[in-house]
Protein backbone atom coordinates (compact mmCIF):
# COMPACT_ATOMS: atom_id res chain seq x y z
CA UNK A 1 0.00 0.00 0.00
CA UNK A 2 2.85 2.41 0.77
CA UNK A 3 5.18 1.00 -1.90
CA UNK A 4 7.51 3.29 -3.80
CA UNK A 5 9.06 2.63 -7.19
CA UNK A 6 12.27 4.18 -8.46
CA UNK A 7 11.46 6.07 -11.66
CA UNK A 8 13.79 8.06 -13.86
CA UNK A 9 13.02 11.58 -14.99
CA UNK A 10 12.01 11.58 -18.65
CA UNK A 11 11.67 15.30 -19.26
CA UNK A 12 11.73 18.64 -17.45
CA UNK A 13 10.01 21.73 -18.89
CA UNK A 14 10.24 25.27 -17.54
CA UNK A 15 6.58 26.40 -17.20
CA UNK A 16 7.19 29.78 -15.50
CA UNK A 17 10.18 31.48 -13.89
CA UNK A 18 9.34 29.60 -10.68
CA UNK A 19 7.73 26.38 -11.89
CA UNK A 20 8.69 23.29 -13.86
CA UNK A 21 6.86 20.20 -15.06
CA UNK A 22 8.45 16.79 -14.61
CA UNK A 23 7.54 13.64 -16.50
CA UNK A 24 8.72 10.15 -15.61
CA UNK A 25 9.63 7.04 -17.55
CA UNK A 26 7.18 4.26 -16.67
CA UNK A 27 8.39 0.70 -17.36
CA UNK A 28 5.90 -1.49 -19.19
CA UNK A 29 5.42 -3.73 -16.14
CA UNK A 30 4.31 -0.69 -14.05
CA UNK A 31 1.79 0.77 -16.52
CA UNK A 32 -1.17 -0.66 -14.58
CA UNK A 33 0.36 0.32 -11.24
CA UNK A 34 0.51 3.95 -12.33
CA UNK A 35 -2.92 4.13 -13.98
CA UNK A 36 -4.84 7.04 -12.47
CA UNK A 37 -8.05 9.04 -12.39
CA UNK A 38 -8.13 12.71 -13.34
CA UNK A 39 -7.40 14.81 -10.26
CA UNK A 40 -5.21 12.31 -8.42
CA UNK A 41 -1.67 12.87 -7.16
CA UNK A 42 1.58 10.96 -6.68
CA UNK A 43 3.98 11.10 -3.73
CA UNK A 44 7.63 11.74 -4.53
CA UNK A 45 10.32 10.62 -2.09
CA UNK A 46 14.01 11.46 -2.20
CA UNK A 47 16.91 12.33 0.09
CA UNK A 48 18.03 15.95 0.32
CA UNK A 49 20.98 16.95 2.53
CA UNK A 50 20.79 13.60 4.30
CA UNK A 51 17.07 13.84 5.11
CA UNK A 52 14.20 11.91 3.58
CA UNK A 53 11.69 14.28 1.97
CA UNK A 54 8.21 13.34 0.76
CA UNK A 55 5.94 15.62 -1.23
CA UNK A 56 2.62 15.17 -3.03
CA UNK A 57 2.14 16.59 -6.52
CA UNK A 58 -1.00 16.35 -8.63
CA UNK A 59 -0.84 14.78 -12.06
CA UNK A 60 -1.44 17.37 -14.78
CA UNK A 61 -2.10 15.09 -17.76
CA UNK A 62 -5.12 13.15 -18.96
CA UNK A 63 -5.49 9.56 -17.71
CA UNK A 64 -5.30 8.21 -21.26
CA UNK A 65 -2.21 10.24 -22.17
CA UNK A 66 0.18 7.43 -21.29
CA UNK A 67 2.20 9.93 -19.24
CA UNK A 68 2.99 10.49 -15.58
CA UNK A 69 3.66 14.20 -15.24
CA UNK A 70 3.54 16.71 -12.38
CA UNK A 71 4.35 20.39 -11.95
CA UNK A 72 6.46 21.78 -9.11
CA UNK A 73 6.32 25.46 -8.20
CA UNK A 74 9.24 26.73 -6.14
CA UNK A 75 8.06 28.16 -2.84
CA UNK A 76 9.91 30.30 -0.33
CA UNK A 77 12.06 28.13 1.97
CA UNK A 78 10.80 25.07 0.10
CA UNK A 79 13.04 22.00 0.35
CA UNK A 80 11.89 19.73 -2.46
CA UNK A 81 10.50 22.50 -4.65
CA UNK A 82 13.87 24.31 -4.62
CA UNK A 83 15.73 21.06 -5.30
CA UNK A 84 13.45 20.17 -8.21
CA UNK A 85 13.62 23.62 -9.81
CA UNK A 86 17.36 24.11 -9.40
CA UNK A 87 19.07 20.72 -9.24
CA UNK A 88 16.92 17.93 -10.69
CA UNK A 89 18.04 16.69 -14.11
CA UNK A 90 16.72 14.41 -16.84
CA UNK A 91 17.88 10.88 -16.05
CA UNK A 92 17.84 11.37 -12.28
CA UNK A 93 15.79 8.85 -10.29
CA UNK A 94 13.13 9.57 -7.68
CA UNK A 95 11.05 7.14 -5.66
CA UNK A 96 7.41 7.49 -6.62
CA UNK A 97 4.29 6.03 -4.99
CA UNK A 98 1.34 5.00 -7.20
CA UNK A 99 -1.43 7.57 -7.82
CA UNK A 100 -4.03 8.16 -5.15
CA UNK A 101 -6.38 10.85 -3.92
CA UNK A 102 -10.09 11.52 -3.48
CA UNK A 103 -10.39 14.68 -5.59
CA UNK A 104 -11.29 12.88 -8.80
CA UNK A 105 -13.30 13.32 -11.97
CA UNK A 106 -14.67 10.16 -13.61
CA UNK A 107 -15.95 10.70 -17.15
CA UNK A 108 -19.24 9.32 -18.34
CA UNK A 109 -19.82 9.82 -22.05
CA UNK A 110 -23.31 8.33 -21.85
CA UNK A 111 -24.61 11.69 -20.59
CA UNK A 112 -23.88 15.29 -21.46
CA UNK A 113 -22.94 17.44 -18.51
CA UNK A 114 -21.26 20.73 -17.70
CA UNK A 115 -18.49 21.33 -15.18
CA UNK A 116 -17.09 24.54 -13.71
CA UNK A 117 -13.60 24.74 -12.23
CA UNK A 118 -12.14 27.46 -10.01
CA UNK A 119 -8.43 27.52 -9.27
CA UNK A 120 -5.48 29.77 -8.52
CA UNK A 121 -1.73 29.40 -8.91
CA UNK A 122 -0.38 25.85 -8.77
CA UNK A 123 -3.88 24.60 -8.01
CA UNK A 124 -4.21 24.33 -11.79
CA UNK A 125 -2.35 20.99 -11.85
CA UNK A 126 -5.19 18.57 -10.95
CA UNK A 127 -7.67 20.93 -12.62
CA UNK A 128 -5.75 20.66 -15.90
CA UNK A 129 -5.96 16.87 -15.73
CA UNK A 130 -9.73 17.09 -15.16
CA UNK A 131 -10.17 19.55 -18.03
CA UNK A 132 -8.28 17.33 -20.47
CA UNK A 133 -10.18 14.23 -19.36
CA UNK A 134 -13.57 15.92 -19.69
CA UNK A 135 -12.81 17.39 -23.12
CA UNK A 136 -11.35 14.16 -24.48
CA UNK A 137 -13.71 11.60 -22.98
CA UNK A 138 -17.04 13.44 -22.71
CA UNK A 139 -17.34 14.70 -26.25
CA UNK A 140 -20.47 16.82 -25.72
CA UNK A 141 -19.83 18.23 -22.25
CA UNK A 142 -18.93 21.87 -21.65
CA UNK A 143 -16.10 23.04 -19.38
CA UNK A 144 -15.82 26.45 -17.68
CA UNK A 145 -12.50 27.44 -16.07
CA UNK A 146 -11.86 30.42 -13.76
CA UNK A 147 -8.11 30.72 -13.17
CA UNK A 148 -6.43 33.27 -10.93
CA UNK A 149 -2.79 34.40 -10.98
CA UNK A 150 -0.68 37.50 -10.38
CA UNK A 151 0.22 38.05 -14.07
CA UNK A 152 0.32 36.15 -17.35
CA UNK A 153 4.03 35.54 -16.69
CA UNK A 154 3.12 33.68 -13.49
CA UNK A 155 0.41 31.59 -15.14
CA UNK A 156 1.31 27.91 -15.29
CA UNK A 157 0.29 26.09 -18.49
CA UNK A 158 -0.96 29.32 -20.08
CA UNK A 159 -0.16 28.34 -23.68
CA UNK A 160 -1.42 24.80 -23.17
CA UNK A 161 -4.75 26.12 -21.90
CA UNK A 162 -5.05 28.57 -24.79
CA UNK A 163 -4.34 25.74 -27.24
CA UNK A 164 -7.08 23.65 -25.61
CA UNK A 165 -9.47 26.60 -25.81
CA UNK A 166 -8.74 26.97 -29.52
CA UNK A 167 -9.13 23.23 -30.11
CA UNK A 168 -12.40 22.97 -28.18
CA UNK A 169 -13.69 26.52 -28.69
CA UNK A 170 -17.35 25.47 -28.61
CA UNK A 171 -16.96 23.54 -25.37
CA UNK A 172 -14.17 25.14 -23.32
CA UNK A 173 -14.35 28.63 -21.82
CA UNK A 174 -11.61 30.32 -19.75
CA UNK A 175 -11.96 33.36 -17.50
CA UNK A 176 -8.53 34.56 -16.41
CA UNK A 177 -8.20 36.63 -13.23
CA UNK A 178 -5.00 38.64 -12.63
CA UNK A 179 -4.26 40.43 -9.39
CA UNK A 180 -1.25 42.44 -10.60
CA UNK A 181 -1.93 42.92 -14.32
CA UNK A 182 -4.76 44.59 -16.18
CA UNK A 183 -5.28 42.39 -19.24
CA UNK A 184 -7.94 42.57 -21.94
CA UNK A 185 -10.81 40.09 -21.38
CA UNK A 186 -9.42 39.22 -17.93
CA UNK A 187 -10.81 40.22 -14.53
CA UNK A 188 -8.49 42.44 -12.50
CA UNK A 189 -8.24 41.34 -8.87
CA UNK A 190 -8.69 38.02 -7.14
CA UNK A 191 -11.28 35.27 -7.30
CA UNK A 192 -13.94 36.62 -4.93
CA UNK A 193 -17.71 36.74 -4.58
CA UNK A 194 -18.17 39.18 -7.46
CA UNK A 195 -16.04 36.98 -9.73
CA UNK A 196 -18.16 33.90 -9.06
CA UNK A 197 -21.37 35.85 -9.55
CA UNK A 198 -20.16 37.40 -12.81
CA UNK A 199 -19.04 34.10 -14.33
CA UNK A 200 -21.91 31.88 -13.19
CA UNK A 201 -24.82 34.36 -13.11
CA UNK A 202 -23.96 36.56 -16.08
CA UNK A 203 -21.43 35.18 -18.53
CA UNK A 204 -22.72 31.59 -18.28
CA UNK A 205 -26.17 32.13 -16.81
CA UNK A 206 -27.83 29.86 -19.38
CA UNK A 207 -25.65 26.85 -18.50
CA UNK A 208 -26.74 24.44 -15.79
CA UNK A 209 -23.60 23.16 -14.11
CA UNK A 210 -23.57 19.55 -12.92
CA UNK A 211 -20.35 19.64 -10.88
CA UNK A 212 -17.91 22.19 -9.50
CA UNK A 213 -14.21 21.54 -8.86
CA UNK A 214 -12.21 23.93 -6.67
CA UNK A 215 -8.48 23.74 -6.02
CA UNK A 216 -6.04 26.20 -4.52
CA UNK A 217 -5.60 28.29 -1.37
CA UNK A 218 -8.06 27.75 1.46
CA UNK A 219 -9.44 31.29 1.36
CA UNK A 220 -10.35 31.03 -2.33
CA UNK A 221 -12.02 27.67 -1.85
CA UNK A 222 -14.17 28.89 1.04
CA UNK A 223 -15.13 32.03 -0.87
CA UNK A 224 -16.24 30.15 -3.99
CA UNK A 225 -18.01 27.41 -2.04
CA UNK A 226 -19.89 29.92 0.12
CA UNK A 227 -21.13 31.82 -2.92
CA UNK A 228 -22.27 28.63 -4.64
CA UNK A 229 -24.12 27.51 -1.53
CA UNK A 230 -25.76 30.95 -1.31
CA UNK A 231 -27.11 30.26 -4.80
CA UNK A 232 -28.61 26.97 -3.57
CA UNK A 233 -26.05 24.74 -5.27
CA UNK A 234 -26.16 21.25 -3.75
CA UNK A 235 -22.97 20.79 -1.71
CA UNK A 236 -22.66 17.27 -3.12
CA UNK A 237 -21.90 18.92 -6.47
CA UNK A 238 -18.98 20.90 -5.01
CA UNK A 239 -15.63 19.08 -4.89
CA UNK A 240 -12.47 20.69 -3.57
CA UNK A 241 -8.84 20.09 -2.71
CA UNK A 242 -6.64 22.40 -0.65
CA UNK A 243 -3.12 23.20 -1.80
CA UNK A 244 -2.26 25.08 1.38
CA UNK A 245 -3.33 24.32 4.93
CA UNK A 246 -4.60 26.85 7.41
CA UNK A 247 -1.93 28.62 9.45
CA UNK A 248 -1.31 26.86 12.76
CA UNK A 249 -2.84 29.76 14.68
CA UNK A 250 -6.06 29.30 12.73
CA UNK A 251 -6.36 25.58 13.43
CA UNK A 252 -8.91 24.72 16.06
CA UNK A 253 -7.09 23.02 18.90
CA UNK A 254 -8.77 20.02 20.49
CA UNK A 255 -8.10 19.11 24.10
CA UNK A 256 -5.55 16.31 23.88
CA UNK A 257 -5.64 13.73 26.64
CA UNK A 258 -2.48 12.98 28.63
CA UNK A 259 -2.98 9.25 29.20
CA UNK A 260 -1.78 6.20 27.30
CA UNK A 261 -3.49 4.02 24.73
CA UNK A 262 -2.91 0.43 23.73
CA UNK A 263 -3.02 0.67 19.95
CA UNK A 264 -3.08 -2.02 17.25
CA UNK A 265 -2.13 -0.86 13.76
CA UNK A 266 -2.56 -2.89 10.58
CA UNK A 267 -0.51 -1.81 7.57
CA UNK A 268 0.30 -3.97 4.56
CA UNK A 269 -1.57 -6.89 6.19
CA UNK A 270 0.67 -6.91 9.27
CA UNK A 271 -0.66 -5.92 12.70
CA UNK A 272 1.49 -4.41 15.45
CA UNK A 273 0.31 -3.68 19.00
CA UNK A 274 2.06 -1.25 21.37
CA UNK A 275 1.39 1.49 23.93
CA UNK A 276 1.44 5.14 22.91
CA UNK A 277 0.95 8.51 24.56
CA UNK A 278 -2.33 10.21 23.73
CA UNK A 279 -0.32 13.42 23.23
CA UNK A 280 1.18 11.87 20.09
CA UNK A 281 -0.63 11.62 16.80
CA UNK A 282 -1.29 8.11 15.56
CA UNK A 283 1.06 8.66 12.62
CA UNK A 284 3.88 9.86 14.89
CA UNK A 285 3.48 6.78 17.07
CA UNK A 286 3.42 4.46 14.06
CA UNK A 287 6.60 5.98 12.62
CA UNK A 288 8.31 5.78 16.04
CA UNK A 289 7.63 2.03 15.92
CA UNK A 290 9.25 1.88 12.45
CA UNK A 291 5.97 0.91 10.82
CA UNK A 292 5.77 1.60 7.09
CA UNK A 293 2.67 3.76 7.45
CA UNK A 294 1.88 5.90 4.39
CA UNK A 295 2.20 9.66 4.77
CA UNK A 296 3.30 12.78 2.97
CA UNK A 297 2.28 16.34 3.93
CA UNK A 298 1.70 15.65 7.66
CA UNK A 299 -0.42 18.80 7.66
CA UNK A 300 -3.91 17.39 7.11
CA UNK A 301 -4.31 18.52 3.50
CA UNK A 302 -3.55 15.31 1.60
CA UNK A 303 -5.10 11.91 2.17
CA UNK A 304 -1.91 9.85 2.14
CA UNK A 305 -2.15 8.89 5.83
CA UNK A 306 -5.82 7.90 5.70
CA UNK A 307 -6.84 4.96 7.92
CA UNK A 308 -9.95 3.48 9.53
CA UNK A 309 -10.77 3.09 13.21
CA UNK A 310 -12.27 -0.35 13.82
CA UNK A 311 -12.32 -0.11 17.62
CA UNK A 312 -11.99 2.82 20.01
CA UNK A 313 -12.01 6.53 19.22
CA UNK A 314 -9.73 9.40 18.27
CA UNK A 315 -10.05 13.15 17.65
CA UNK A 316 -8.54 15.15 14.81
CA UNK A 317 -6.94 18.57 15.35
CA UNK A 318 -7.66 19.53 11.75
CA UNK A 319 -9.70 18.01 8.94
CA UNK A 320 -9.88 19.63 5.52
CA UNK A 321 -10.73 16.50 3.58
CA UNK A 322 -13.12 14.04 5.18
CA UNK A 323 -16.87 14.56 5.20
CA UNK A 324 -18.95 14.14 8.34
CA UNK A 325 -20.29 10.84 7.04
CA UNK A 326 -16.77 9.54 6.35
CA UNK A 327 -15.67 10.47 9.87
CA UNK A 328 -18.78 8.71 11.19
CA UNK A 329 -17.68 5.61 9.26
CA UNK A 330 -14.38 5.65 11.18
CA UNK A 331 -12.05 7.27 8.66
CA UNK A 332 -9.30 9.49 10.10
CA UNK A 333 -6.25 11.44 8.99
CA UNK A 334 -3.66 9.78 11.21
CA UNK A 335 -1.30 12.77 11.06
CA UNK A 336 -3.98 14.81 12.84
CA UNK A 337 -5.57 12.16 15.07
CA UNK A 338 -4.98 11.61 18.80
CA UNK A 339 -6.43 8.62 20.70
CA UNK A 340 -9.19 9.34 23.19
CA UNK A 341 -9.79 5.79 24.44
CA UNK A 342 -7.56 3.34 26.33
CA UNK A 343 -7.70 0.89 23.42
CA UNK A 344 -7.62 1.73 19.73
CA UNK A 345 -7.53 -0.42 16.60
CA UNK A 346 -6.42 1.20 13.33
CA UNK A 347 -6.41 -0.28 9.82
CA UNK A 348 -4.49 1.49 7.04
CA UNK A 349 -5.45 -1.21 4.54
CA UNK A 350 -9.25 -0.78 4.86
CA UNK A 351 -9.65 2.60 3.14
Amino acid sequence: MSSFYKLSVKNINRETDKAISISFNIPENLKDTFAFKAGQYITLKTEINGNEVRRDYSLCVAPKSGEIKVAVKEVKDGTFSAYANKSLKVGDSIEVAPPKGRFVFEPNDSKTKNIALFTAGSGITPILSIIKCALEEEVYSKVILVYGNKTTKDTMFLNELLDLQHQYKERFSIQFVFSQQDEENAIFGRIEKSTVNYVMKNEHKHIEVDAYYLCGPEGMIHTVKDVLVEHNIDENKIHFELFKAAKPAEVKEEVVASGNTSISITVDEETTTFDMSQKQTILEAALDEDLDAPYSCQGGICSSCLARITEGAATMRQNNILTESEVAEGLILTCQAHPTTSKLVIDFDDV
